[in-house]
């Protein structure tokens, strides 16, 4: 089992910073990856950014250039750092972690983008 805990949403205005926090707990070990999905009323859950266990990046075309994802293996934390955010930013963000047998979500945590 892995338990995921997000931090950091928040009201922002548009051109605006924040940073989400994901601390992992339980079966880290088993871990392959982990990422940021967002969801935005009436429309499916998108993958944001996401991390290999090995350091490989990917992040939406949407937020290339604004967001950046870290991880600091020390504190079993993943991040995002959001910045120049816009109104189209304003989704639930959830943490996500794979492992070979599971996937696993985070409670999620309101991002509001005011314009």
């Amino acid at each position: 089992q892995v338990q995921l805990v997000e931090s950091g949403g928040g009201l922002v205005q548009a051109g605006g910073s924040l940073r989400l926090s994901c601390a992992a707990s339980g079966s880290i070990w088993s871990i392959a990856s982990m990422g940021w999905y967002r969801q935005a009323p009436g429309k499916q859950r998108e993958l944001v950014a996401g991390i290999s266990s090995g350091g490989s990046i990917n992040y939406a075309d949407s937020v290339k250039g604004r967001f950046t994802i870290a991880r600091d293996n020390a504190k079993n934390t993943v991040y995002l750092q959001m910045y120049s955010l816009k109104p189209e930013d304003t989704a639930v963000y959830y943490c996500h972690a794979r492992t070979p047998s599971l996937d696993y979500w985070g409670q999620g945590t309101q991002v509001t983008v005011s314009s």
